[in-house]
């Protein structure tokens, strides 16, 4: 368990562990994860970023979750340790800030990660966790897929394949023009989800990475759910919005899937894997 942005609150950790443990596994916190300031973050940037490397030099650590998201692991990009990070491939978990750290894994090491439920924000919750995507994405227990049941619904029907990547929007298009921006260098499914985002700022951060050339390999987009985004009045507009910013973009568009910032049932979805995408559905090979 690592918190590599915003302090997390000791109390949802340790029931996080809880559950986690009633899934098999045997948590282990890392020296630095309950740390506290300065002010927003779980310590300073050189203790997060040493957890982080302390876990994955770790052999007897298999994966490295993250507590909660908040802000802050964008600091630790130009002091992550790219030979030892490369040398230990684990599983990594996490969303929203840490949209950095996948995009880093995926650019520096090629590594896949998984967007996917965090200790302190959903395995602290009884409903937090959606079982089933977290066995088949992290635990490759069965294919993972995804569907209408999970809330994904079509904006703009089609066809399409390819790698599995993104993250927290605001947090993919703020890394353009620095090093660690997300690269999209081959057919890639884009997965887009945020919090507190208004539909004018979908629009304007979906046009911001269309001029940026963000989306020049991407054959077709999944957006996350809404609900932490708006009230249920503004759904057609967000949408809308999304539509409008992408008119000249040809593959097909849902919307609505569960995972990352939602109450309850937050789905695990695998990043870097190879995926097709057909109606509703988005499946992984």
């Amino acid at each position: 368990m690592v918190t590599p942005a915003s302090a997390a609150k000791s109390e949802l950790v340790q029931r996080g562990c809880e559950r986690l443990r009633g899934f098999g596994y045997e948590p282990v916190v890392m020296p630095h994860a309950l740390d506290r300031g300065p002010l927003y973050y779980a310590g300073s940037a050189a203790g997060r970023v040493a957890d982080l490397h302390a876990a994955f030099a770790d052999e007897s650590i298999e994966g490295v979750i993250c507590t909660r998201g908040g802000w802050g692991s964008a600091e630790l990009l130009p002091l992550l340790d790219r030979e030892l990070l490369r040398a230990n491939p684990k599983v990594f978990v996490g969303y929203s800030d840490h949209t950095s750290l996948h995009a880093w894994f995926w650019n520096e090491c090629g590594m896949p990660t998984f967007y996917a439920p965090m200790v302190a924000a959903d395995w602290s919750k009884d409903n937090g966790v959606d079982e089933r995507t977290w066995r088949a994405a992290v635990e490759g227990d069965g294919v993972w897929s995804v569907g209408a049941d999970d809330g994904v619904k079509v904006l703009r029907e089609g066809k399409a394949e390819g790698r599995l990547l993104g993250g927290c929007l605001s947090i993919v298009v703020e890394a353009l023009g620095t090093p660690w921006a997300l690269k999209i260098e081959e057919p890639t499914v884009l997965f887009l989800e945020d919090i507190g985002t208004k539909p004018y700022k979908w629009d304007r951060f979906l046009q911001h990475l269309k001029f940026a050339g963000g989306l020049k390999n991407v054959r077709g987009i999944v957006f996350g759910d809404t609900s932490a985004n708006i009230e249920a009045s503004e759904t057609e507009l967000l949408e809308a919005a999304c539509l409008h910013a992408l008119r000249d973009f040809d593959g097909p568009v849902t919307i609505g899937l569960k995972c990352g910032h939602v109450e309850r049932e937050n789905r695990s979805l695998p990043l870097g894997a190879w995926v097709t995408m057909d109606g509703t559905e988005l499946v992984s090979h």
